[in-house]
């Protein structure tokens, strides 16, 4: 599921690179998505599981 949002959060990036789609606000989605995901990662790590 997890790996589904990232897919769909990356191409709309992508669009929104080359056709401007969205203004900013794609942009500031992936990057939450990406900080949300590096702190799961994190915690996991930091906790055994």
């Amino acid at each position: 599921m997890l790996w589904t949002i990232a897919s769909i959060l990356l191409v709309l990036w992508l669009l929104g690179l080359i056709f401007e789609i969205a203004g900013g606000i794609i942009h500031i989605l992936l990057i939450i998505g990406i900080i949300l995901i590096a702190y799961k990662a994190i915690k996991g790590r930091a906790t055994g599981s």
